[in-house]
């Protein structure tokens, strides 16, 4: 039998954590500072590991703090923070339609998202490339877009209710709709918007500055910590409609708080991160396969994983084919794409 520790966040929020999901966390957490320290000291430019905590307690050379805290630290840290907030969205969305094939690229959220932001930069750039506004504003633009291309799947979904295949085809639907605005947005907008923005789409980090890290951390952060207090509602959501609602719960209300939650958590990552596909939709089903499927432990751990995702691929892009470097998000397509059409093969019925 499952041994579990109460857990309790204010004087009405409590739920149990399975103690096998408390150890896995740790050892996620371990993994996740060796793929940090390692993904520190890997490049153009190798530092070893000794030097690479020397310079991160203050005593390294001048050399390596430049590369490090300039270059490859902002990078590391935002693509941590990009993969934990796409793979709770994720977790959420999959709990709350209660379909596995649910993800924010496959309903459309990034594409959605990816659209706005791409406007927002052809918009709001000056003749030399700069942002005549404020760059906290991209965020919101994201969420925006992501929110509305969730409503649009959802709402040509219904009939009768929404099944998991036709909500998905749907999401395919409104997700190249998206991908062909975003595409016709490049075309009129400034050349040099247009290769940029077409590096984003595919979902890169390079060139990410501590201003965006200052700007997206605590935006994740924040939205971190009100998904892992809401894990009791998803676990309801995913009772069903009738059970839900003979339990007394607002359930359309709910429902609408967990979908601005995902979409919100969505729109941030895309915002600076671009269209890193398919994280959302695999962090879920691993963590699902490590601890089981009750929230409590579950989102934790595809946070975890969602972030070590994207900083894996993001070090084997930067590595692999040096001295070219191949956008993060190549590389979590290559393994979410086969993924996702075993998941859509296997619930063919549904």
């Amino acid at each position: 039998m499952r041994k579990y520790i109460p857990f309790r966040v204010g004087n009405n929020i409590s739920f149990l954590i399975d103690k096998k999901a408390m150890t896995t966390c740790l050892v996620l957490l371990m993994i996740s500072i060796f793929l940090f320290l390692l993904s520190t000291g890997i490049g153009e430019m190798y530092i070893s590991p000794v030097n690479v905590i020397s310079t991160l307690l203050g005593s390294g050379s001048e050399m390596d703090e430049i590369v490090i805290y300039s270059f490859r630290l902002p990078r590391m840290i935002i693509a941590f923070f990009a993969g934990m907030s796409l793979a709770v969205a994720g977790a959420i969305l999959q709990g709350m339609i209660r379909n596995p094939l649910a993800s924010p690229d496959v309903l459309g959220m990034t594409s959605g998202a990816a659209v706005v932001v791409v406007l927002f930069l052809t918009i709001f750039s000056d003749k030399n490339g700069s942002l005549i506004i404020s760059i906290h504003w991209l965020p919101l633009g994201a969420f925006i877009g992501a929110t509305i291309a969730v409503f649009l799947v959802y709402m040509l979904a219904w009939k009768n209710g929404v099944s998991p295949i036709r909500l998905v085809l749907i999401g395919i639907g409104i997700s190249a709709l998206m991908q062909a605005f975003t595409t016709m947005l490049m075309l009129i907008g400034p050349i040099y918007r247009a290769s940029q923005a077409n590096i984003w789409i595919t979902g890169s980090v390079y060139g990410v500055s501590w201003k965006q890290v200052m700007t997206f951390v605590p935006w994740a952060l924040l939205l971190l910590l009100i998904s892992f207090i809401s894990v009791r509602q998803v676990n309801i959501q995913e009772l069903g409609e009738e059970l839900a609602v003979s339990a007394g719960v607002s359930l359309q209300k709910q429902r609408l708080f967990l979908l601005l939650l995902s979409t919100a958590l969505t729109g941030g990552a895309v915002a600076f991160v671009g269209g890193i596909g398919f994280v959302g939709l695999m962090a879920p089903h691993m963590a699902r396969r490590l601890v089981g499927s009750s929230f409590g432990g579950m989102l934790p751990i595809a946070a975890l994983l969602g972030g070590i995702l994207v900083l894996l691929a993001d070090l084997l892009g930067r590595t692999l084919f040096a001295p070219l470097e191949i956008p993060a998000g190549v590389f979590t397509a290559a393994i979410g794409a086969p993924y996702f059409i075993y998941l859509l093969y296997k619930n063919r019925n549904a």
